[in-house]
């Protein structure tokens, strides 16, 4: 898709010199992060920066200082088209379908990991309350366009010659990397993100450079799964998933001769005295949809009940400014394109109804490689049913539906994966995955950084020594600033400003976003 269509992403940069309360090993001062507050951000942009290990917390953005945290955070993503279920996972899933069907509620102790909220370091850390944005919204608009062409024009007019080589653009257009799902999913899902992978050993597993085997015997189920597809109880926006036949006949599976997946589990056809039902609604949280503010009080008083059953939150705690900033806001600007999913790129709530009441909500981002795991509250009452894992799966098949109209979008991002926390390792096994090495930031598959990270908390994963961040800033100069309402190169902004120099600033934080985002992102400076 086009990297950022519309308005410019804009951001204020904070640094990262003091340290803030670790929520996995509650140390006070040992959270070590560089934080900018997003005041508009592209998918595109956001794209790029959580594929250089930065994790937004409602409009807050973030990237642990790896090599000083006292717990590393290591991005984590699964390809989701050639995700396989473990036992467990399917332990979960046919929980969940038995007590759809029979009302089957047996508390049996989980063997499960223990996944509260799959994604739980966004509330773990208090820094966003300490680096809002108190810059005025009239600051933060541009002037017209041609005023900024023209000072954008200023080093040229000067006379200032510029290097040969300057920094290449990123294509507007990313390759189609997932057009036949059957074919192994490449390593590299953005020109700024690639990948290492090493041929398995002989035992060590499947080779993931070669197509996954399958028997033509999909013909024959096709009457079949057009009625499993009317049964699907799914809906983005109010409009029923369906026209994706294609996805679900490729999907399903043999039953003598393949293993079940997930969406074997979620659309089999219900009999007619189910005891329950159970709906997934996909719902715009930012811009909020009618839907979604139709919906709001319900879903914060999930919220609520959630943080103080299972996080121990005192009653005045979980107030609706809180979830409103944590988990409603978003700096992500909704966006369309023709070979992206029909509900658009952006922010949503995926919302999880049992008999006519909420039950669970996944706050995720739609982005142009990913869905984007942001965080899930759910009603403690039914704990039992696992909500945690079951609506990992359930994005996971959500981003394999996504990927039918948008080739492009096949991989589930997990957020952090802290193998220094031990109840942090859970998201390790929803395979396969790959760790994000925080030094050249190529994926690599999480078989190869595991014994890497029992030997040390922090490692590089890419094992070539000569390997750099291919992203890296190359040209400090051609960072865009936004300057009293007008947008102007560094080199024009560092002759206008006055006072000190904030040269060191700016340096990091063009090194942190890389030359790409720094070019296309407006960093605001007063």
């Amino acid at each position: 898709m086009a990297a950022g269509g519309g308005s410019p992403s804009i951001v204020e940069f904070f640094g990262g010199e003091d340290g803030y309360r670790c929520g996995y090993c509650r140390s006070d001062t040992g959270n070590l992060s560089h934080g900018m507050w997003a005041h508009s951000m592209t998918v595109q942009d956001y794209q790029d920066l959580i594929d250089r290990g930065w994790r937004r917390s409602g409009k807050y953005v973030y990237k642990p200082i790896m090599n000083q945290t006292c717990c590393p955070q290591y991005t984590i993503r699964c390809q989701a088209l050639h995700f396989q279920a473990s036992k467990s996972h399917k332990k979960v899933l046919k929980k969940m379908l038995k007590f759809i069907t029979k009302g089957d509620v047996s508390k049996v102790a989980s063997e499960e990991e223990p996944m509260d909220s799959h994604i739980e370091d966004v509330a773990t850390c208090d820094f966003p309350y300490k680096s809002e944005s108190q810059v005025s919204q009239s600051e933060l608009t541009p002037l017209a366009v041609d005023q900024a062409e023209k000072v954008e024009n200023e080093d040229k007019d000067s006379g200032e010659t510029k290097e040969e080589g300057d920094v290449q653009k990123v294509e507007s257009d990313s390759v189609h990397i997932c057009a036949d799902k059957d074919t192994p999913v490449p390593a590299e899902p953005s020109h700024s993100a690639k990948a290492v992978h090493a041929p398995p050993k002989p035992g060590k597993g499947a080779d993931l450079s070669k197509p996954l085997c399958r028997k033509a015997k999909d013909i024959r189920k096709e009457r079949k799964l057009q009625k499993l597809l009317q049964n699907q109880t799914g809906t983005v926006e109010g409009s029923q998933l369906q026209g994706d036949q294609a996805f679900l006949l490729q999907n399903s599976k043999s039953k003598t001769n393949q293993p079940k997946n997930i969406e074997d589990f979620v659309c089999v056809p219900l009999p007619d005295d189910t005891r329950h039902k159970l709906e997934v609604r996909v719902v715009r949280s930012s811009p909020p949809s009618s839907q979604f503010k139709a919906t709001f009080q319900e879903s914060y008083q999930v919220y609520k009940r959630y943080q103080m059953v299972i996080h121990k939150d005192p009653p005045d705690k979980p107030t609706i400014n809180q979830f409103t900033r944590f988990l409603c806001d978003s700096p992500l600007e909704a966006e369309d394109a023709p070979n992206g999913p029909e509900c658009g790129y952006g922010s949503f709530h995926q919302q999880y109804w049992l008999d006519g009441k909420i039950i669970a909500v996944g706050v995720i981002d739609i982005l142009p490689y990913c869905v984007s795991s942001v965080y899930l509250y759910y009603d403690p009452d039914f704990s039992f049913l696992s909500l945690g894992v079951y609506s990992a799966l359930r994005e996971i098949a959500f981003t394999r539906q996504l990927c039918v109209k948008a080739p492009d979008l096949c991989f589930y991002y997990m957020g952090f994966y802290i193998h220094s926390c031990p109840k942090m390792r859970y998201k390790g096994q929803y395979r396969p995955s790959d760790l994000l090495c925080p030094e050249t930031y190529v994926w690599t598959p999480i078989e190869q950084c595991l014994p890497l990270l029992e030997r040390s908390k922090y490692s590089r994963f890419n094992q070539d020594a000569k390997a750099v961040d291919e992203g890296r800033l190359k040209e400090l100069g051609r960072v865009r600033v936004l300057h009293k309402r007008t947008v102007m190169p560094y080199s024009v902004y560092k002759k206008r400003r006055k006072g000190p120099s904030d040269e060191a600033s700016v340096q990091q934080y063009a090194s942190l976003v890389g030359q790409t985002c720094s070019e296309r992102m407006l960093l605001f400076r007063s």
